[in-house]
């Protein structure tokens, strides 16, 4: 009899979540902010194109365009692109009256401007909000309100019907397309499938990246599923098993660097991630990417830093999802337009979500986790969604701190009386960040002036910052991360630096400081292994 065929799931292969087509990040899928980026930059820019294609085609070609809001679609696209803006206008005209009446209530409450009650203005909420917000004032008399988020995800407005899948191949120079500015259409190069995230076959198919599955089994998981694009399920498949494999931690504190923010932290005891943005590895990056086969095979506990899409990064948390125990997160403001609660996105998922306040700690074999007040590099907005981490085990510390500006220094003198002295600092510098409204601006309902834009930006720690929490801490070993310098991730990121970049000059400071200090320090960069025995 013969044997039938063991298939593995390429390492070559990236996945896509997709919103409406577009690759989808935390503020895509909450209702209402979701609701305002599809009108305020999907709709925007798509509609741009359709008007003046040639204008896009043009830009995409110039170098440094990347992160720009210019679609990298061809002119034979552009009946394709109109029929994506109908569909926002027509299937999901209630998710554009859901956007248009946060501008109406924003207007309301601005004319509220006499102090008094205001209580009658439930009655003036625009309809599609009716029930879904709590109005009120903070002690200056000025009217605010909350979206109650757990019963938007309940309403008509959380639609799994726009989530979808994409898979891809990467090409020769391991490279994917830019994906923030462009919807993913099904193209010769990908395969489509109109799944919702929390679908059971993805599941079974990320586990094959460790675990081979039978060749009937990989055809009856597609059995049934409408597929578009030009790849096939067998093309995502493989006979051969991944080359590189996890080694499990010996005796110590072990620490691998996977790329940009991302750690692995393990014990014989416990596995912990941070951040993780896991790389499809590509034969051109293959000895520098850290990546899924090399993942212990049960993930305790992944923490994540905040919302933005390279820490909390979406397309990486659903193909770990099934070797996941629990993801702690960081607490939210309770239903504020830019700040959504990361715990009740992931749970529509599936996860196991634990929400984590300022200094709030959580026991684990041989030590804790502690959740670390996190400053800045969210341009001045009102985000409670975000904290660094501080890890005590087997009797080693490690604070891991990407994007936290230091822009009080009391906070840190205050925290670092309560955790000491520290063995590894990990400290992101990416110290010169886009203006805030390159994340935010779709949910704001009045223009944003230039001088402002260009004042709050995405910044984490300068050279001086970032040392005065070494001076707190006094580290025996310093990590400079979370810049984007790996080429592999610029398919998100869209970053280029030189030498006289300010996050290359920040970051040198650091580093001749911690030498002169007799501190070992290094600019992360692919992957780094260190032991704390």
């Amino acid at each position: 009899m013969n044997q039938e065929e063991q298939l593995y799931l390429r390492e070559d292969v990236y996945f896509e979540p997709l919103v409406n087509q577009w690759y989808a990040w935390p503020y895509l899928l909450p209702p209402v902010p979701g609701a305002r980026h599809m009108v305020n930059t999907h709709r925007r820019i798509m509609s741009s194109f359709v008007k003046n294609y040639r204008l896009h085609i043009m830009a995409v070609n110039q170098p440094g365009m990347a992160g720009s809001e210019f679609m990298d679609c061809s002119e034979e696209q552009v009946d394709e692109i109109k029929a994506l803006v109908e569909r926002i206008n027509a299937e999901h005209a209630d998710l554009v009256e859901l956007s248009d009446a946060v501008r109406e209530l924003d207007e309301i409450l601005r004319e509220h401007t006499s102090g008094e009650s205001i209580e009658h203005l439930y009655e003036r909420i625009p309809g599609p909000l009716k029930g879904y917000v709590e109005i009120s004032m903070d002690l200056e008399h000025h009217p605010s309100y909350r979206l109650i988020e757990s019963l938007l995800y309940r309403s008509r407005y959380y639609k799994k019907s726009l989530q979808s899948v994409s898979f891809g191949i990467l090409d020769e120079a391991g490279q994917r397309p830019f994906v923030l500015s462009t919807p993913r259409l099904p193209a010769a190069d990908n395969l489509q499938l109109p799944i919702d995230y929390a679908h059971p076959m993805l599941d079974e198919l990320f586990r094959a990246r460790e675990f081979p599955i039978p060749a009937s089994r990989v055809d009856a998981l597609f059995e049934g599923l409408e597929t578009s694009g030009g790849l096939s399920p067998r093309d995502l498949f493989t006979t051969q098993a991944p080359p590189q494999r996890h080694q499990p931690a010996g005796e110590g504190v072990h620490m691998a660097y996977l790329g940009h923010a991302g750690f692995l932290i393990e014990t014989p005891e416990v596995s912990i991630l941070v951040d993780p943005v896991i790389a499809a590895r590509g034969e051109s990056f293959s000895d520098e990417v850290l990546s899924f086969s090399q993942l212990p095979e049960r993930i305790d506990y992944i923490c994540i830093t905040h919302l933005h899409q390279d820490h909390a990064n979406l397309e990486t948390l659903l193909q770990l999802r099934y070797k996941t125990d629990t993801i702690l997160v960081p607490r939210n403001n309770g239903g504020t337009l830019a700040d959504p609660s990361l715990r009740l996105l992931l749970q529509q998922f599936g996860f196991k979500v634990h929400e984590l306040d300022d200094m709030d700690e959580v026991p684990v074999p041989g030590g804790r986790i502690v959740a670390i007040p996190f400053l800045g590099e969210h341009g001045d907005l009102n985000v409670r969604s975000k904290t660094a981490w501080f890890y005590e085990l087997l009797g080693k510390k490690i604070f891991v701190g990407a994007d936290s500006s230091n822009l009080d220094p009391n906070l840190y003198e205050h925290i670092g009386r309560e955790i000491g002295e520290v063995d590894i600092m990990a400290i992101g510098m990416e110290c010169v960040g886009a203006p805030y409204t390159w994340l935010y601006g779709a949910l704001h309902t009045r223009l944003v002036s230039k001088k402002v834009k260009e004042s709050r930006r995405l910044n984490g720690s300068d050279y001086d910052k970032a040392r005065q929490i070494a001076d707190v801490f006094k580290p025996s070993q310093v990590y400079l991360y979370a810049l984007g310098l790996e080429p592999w991730y610029k398919y998100f990121m869209g970053i280029d630096y030189d030498e006289n970049s300010m996050q290359m000059i920040e970051t040198g400071k650091m580093l001749e400081s911690c030498q002169s200090l007799n501190v070992p320090a290094e600019r992360l960069y692919g992957k780094k292994s260190v032991v704390l025995a």
